[in-house]
């Protein structure tokens, strides 16, 4: 047996261990595979000014990621695409939604939204405290 360690990405070792994990879930919950879901809000010279994004696996959006433009920031951007995110995710068959995040970025952003803090790490860089949400979706269409 050989140890390595890596200190850079390699697509070989990431690929080959969500393949595993993959696997793994598959023989227990059935063969699905993860559908990329983003949302984005572009302006008129076409860059991008707020996003989500994260994946629809197991009937579960799991968030990877939530972004506006700071000089747009307080304006409805995030809860916009959250919002059509949401939509589209529950239109795939999703049950919840998962995020995690940091006590400097937006846990209350996420409360707001109807997200849940299902865990919290505290003092997890510095004195920021780590948290994780969840909110399930009512039968009826977001």
């Amino acid at each position: 047996m050989k140890v390595e360690i890596f200190n850079q990405e390699n697509t070989e070792v990431f690929e080959t261990l969500v393949s595993g994990v993959r696997d793994c879930n598959r023989a227990s919950l059935g063969s699905e595979e993860p559908e990329p879901l983003s949302v984005i809000l572009r302006n008129e010279q076409y860059a991008i000014i707020a996003g989500v994004t994260g994946q629809t696996i197991y009937k579960h959006f799991l968030i990877t990621a939530v972004w506006a433009d700071n000089s747009l920031r307080n304006q409805g951007l995030g809860r916009k695409v959250m919002e059509l995110a949401e939509r589209e995710a529950h239109k795939r068959g999703c049950i919840a939604a998962q995020v995690d995040t940091l006590s400097i970025q937006a846990p209350d952003f996420y409360k707001k939204l109807g997200f849940k803090v299902m865990g919290r790490i505290p003092g997890l860089t510095l004195d920021h405290d780590r948290f994780f949400l969840m909110k399930e979706y009512p039968q009826h269409v977001v």
